[in-house]
This record gives C-alpha cells, structure tokens and sequence, in this order.
C-alpha cells in the first residue's frame, strides 16, 4: 500500500440549453429552458428595435438571446448561493455547541 487515498469519483452531468426567438415588428423575443436532467429553469428576455438602429433581425437575436443567457446565468448563480447558505446553515445547526467551561 502506497498510503495515498483514492482520488474521489469525478462527478459528471451534461446540461442542455433551447432557445426559442421570435420577431414581431421592433420586438424580438427569446425563451430560454436550461434542463438539468433534474429540472427545467425557464427565462425570457427581449430586445427592442430603435427606429434609428438598422433593420437587421440578427442584432435583436443577439440582443435578446444575450439578455436572456445572462438572466439564466443570474438565477444558476442566485440558485446556487441560496442553496449554499441552506446547507451551511443545516451544517452549523447539527454541529453541537461547545462545552461551556463558565
């Protein structure tokens, strides 16, 4: 025996993300479901068209798939603290209180 440990089982998933972009006029739309294979987390987003800017529909897809993958990115990361900060607080709450030596 060498002594070592074994290193842990890397743990592995694959996410996939669909987007859906939808133009109507000045708006375009996009919906975003990432599925985790455990969940599905939806967001929507939107970009507006000025009448000033070009009529060039890949700007207002850019635009409102950006927007919407930023709003996914926000709510992993919100999801994520929050669940962080349960499992600490479950963590301090079965560790017991140290001995009191007053």
């Amino acid at each position: 025996m060498s002594g070592r440990a074994a290193a842990p089982e890397p743990h592995s998933s694959e996410w996939s993300v669909r987007l859906r972009v939808v133009e109507v006029g000045d708006l375009t739309q996009a919906h975003a479901v990432l599925d985790t294979g455990v969940q599905l987390i939806e967001v929507e987003a939107e970009a507006h068209r000025s009448s000033t800017d070009p009529a060039d529909p890949e700007i207002g897809d850019e635009l409102a798939v950006g927007r919407a993958l930023t709003a996914l990115g926000q709510q992993l990361v919100h999801r994520g603290s929050v669940a962080a900060e349960a499992a600490e607080s479950a963590r301090r709450r079965d560790v017991p209180p140290p001995d009191s030596a007053w």
